[in-house]
């Protein structure tokens, strides 16, 4: 999971609840302080994600000119969501997307960026207006560490625990299980305040919504084609290393977009949260073209 480097909200930005006509997501918003507005961006996190691992991108990206929306996608976080588990299928999650993006529609040009299995619901939004014959309402797609199909072997296998333990243990039990195994492999612990955010945010996820999307990652289908074929500009941005998707991977994955391809220097597989003023430069380099 992500790990934001802080919490405190900047000044440019506000927490909301974005309505939809498929329901009220929670957002935090970015504006920019001064000056017209170059365009609009929509944030989507990946598994067990939330908006806050945008956080650190949001003042950055407010003060080249854009208004920026990070969200809690269904059954993650603040939004929340029913015990579906149907409800968190891929074209489910998508249709969410499209429905905040037609919320945001018309306040400049309009990005989509999906981080993780964020990218993959993306993706599936943008294949979904395409397949619509709609015209897409926007004007690039980013995919930040995120891969072509199914996450590595490695990553596969322990999703494949989690899932299995959702159907027997709690998410408090769960999460006592992943700290003793973070501490028995030498992962830092983060600060307290940021510790506590990720014990609620992990407690706040609805179960089904962790099963149906881990089920998604250790099975994706290869799509990239597909997404060729709709002509969005499109740019793959990655870390130096990735524990998801190999770097290799979203590179090969990037020719195959023919999609401009930014490798950050320093970070992993979250370089939203780990090298962010880096991250969010090439963001607005790419947006503004």
């Amino acid at each position: 999971m992500s790990t934001p480097p802080f919490l405190t909200l900047p000044g440019c930005v506000r927490a909301l609840r974005l309505e939809t006509a498929r329901g009220a997501f929670a957002a935090l918003e970015a504006l920019p302080r001064t000056g017209a507005v170059r365009g609009t961006a929509l944030l989507v996190p990946g598994f067990t994600g939330s908006k806050e691992d945008f956080i650190a991108l949001l003042e950055p990206l407010a003060t080249a000119g854009y208004r920026v929306l990070a969200v809690d996608q269904r059954g993650q976080y603040e939004t929340g969501g029913p015990v579906d588990p149907a409800a968190y299928r891929i074209d489910e999650l998508a249709g969410d997307v499209l429905a905040l993006s037609a919320e945001l529609a018309g306040d400049g040009p309009l990005h989509l960026l999906g981080h993780s299995f964020g990218g993959q619901v993306a993706r599936q939004a943008v294949l979904a207006a395409a397949d619509g014959r709609r015209e897409l309402p926007w004007r690039s797609l980013t995919l930040l560490a995120t891969g072509p199909g199914a996450i590595a072997p490695d990553e596969a296998a322990r999703t494949r625990l989690l899932i299995d333990a959702l159907g027997t243990m709690d998410l408090e039990s769960i999460w006592q299980v992943m700290r003793r195994m973070d501490q028995d492999e030498g992962v830092p612990a983060p600060r307290p305040e940021i510790s506590d955010f990720l014990h609620r945010r992990w407690l706040a996820n609805v179960p089904q919504a962790l099963v149906s999307m881990g089920g998604h990652l250790v099975a994706a289908p290869d799509l990239v084609a597909e997404l060729a074929a709709t002509g969005l500009p499109r740019l793959v941005v990655s870390g130096e290393q990735d524990y998801a998707w190999p770097v290799e991977e979203q590179s090969r994955m990037a020719e195959r977009l023919a999609a401009r391809q930014v490798v950050i220097a320093g970070a992993g597989h979250s370089p939203n949260a780990e090298q962010p003023a880096a991250t969010a430069a090439a963001l607005a380099e790419f947006w503004a073209d």
